[in-house]
């Protein structure tokens, strides 16, 4: 006697698995508690309490403008071949009268000058076209300007309008590493842990500590852990000295 057997028309493909297509919540890397990383940011916040970008800029336009310039460029170079330029073209439209040739003239100065003086130029022409001069306020407005990233938008949102983000610039990619605060392969990866760890009470200001941290103490070539304030609570492989937690209050670090 035969054995009923579905057609094959009737029988049900294996269901295939869900793929996504945004950005999934993962769960961060970070080898630090809670406690820790609330410990961290506070300590941050005592040594630095209004912590501020160091490129100058006189309004949002040439704050987007310093940004990009700074790419693979100091901010003290960047400052220094800014300041004659600003004070002659502080829009988008007296940027594009200079126009190009002598854009480059001013920033000659700085790194890959000729390119960026090209993109300096499109993105004025750009925002007076599609934005009426005024620098927009959404990161998928502003990185649509020629030579503006994600980095950048987030630096300029930050600074310029107030939003708390994270630009994840060479210091911050190091740390993050270094300290296995937010360990990642890219700059994405990483901003997307440290927003996920650190506490939002202490998110507006975490890029500027970050940052600073980075480029004044937990520096690229030897870290000076002997003044570092969370020299304590640090998890690096590579520190230089095994330090004492510090005081409760601490003393604001001028630099």
């Amino acid at each position: 006697m035969m054995k009923n057997v579905k057609p094959k028309s009737a029988i049900q493909p294996a269901k295939a698995k869900p793929t996504t297509t945004g950005r999934a919540k993962t769960k961060p890397k970070t080898v630090y508690s809670k406690a820790e990383i609330e410990e961290i940011f506070r300590r941050f916040s005592i040594q630095r309490p209004e912590p501020k970008g160091e490129l100058e800029h006189v309004n949002p336009y040439t704050l987007v403008v310093a940004v990009a310039l700074s790419a693979q460029a100091t901010d003290a170079g960047v400052n220094k071949a800014t300041r004659a330029l600003f004070a002659i073209a502080d829009t988008p439209e007296k940027m594009v009268d200079l126009g190009e040739e002598q854009v480059r003239e001013y920033i000659k100065t700085i790194g890959l000058y000729r390119n960026k003086a090209k993109n300096v130029i499109a993105l004025s022409e750009k925002l007076i076209a599609d934005f009426g001069g005024d620098v927009p306020r959404t990161r998928e407005e502003l990185i649509t300007l020629p030579g503006v990233g994600r980095k950048t938008a987030n630096v300029v949102l930050s600074m310029a309008f107030g939003q708390a983000t994270m630009a994840v610039d060479t210091h911050i990619f190091r740390i993050a590493n270094r300290l296995c605060l937010a360990p990642g392969k890219t700059p994405d990866e990483i901003e997307h842990q440290l927003m996920q760890i650190i506490p939002d009470h202490y998110l507006y200001h975490a890029h500027h500590w970050l940052i600073l941290h980075g480029r004044y103490c937990c520096k690229a070539r030897k870290p000076e852990c002997q003044r570092c304030v969370i020299a304590d609570i640090c998890k690096a492989a590579e520190k230089t000295s095994e330090m004492p937690a510090p005081l409760v209050e601490l003393p604001a670090q001028i630099i």
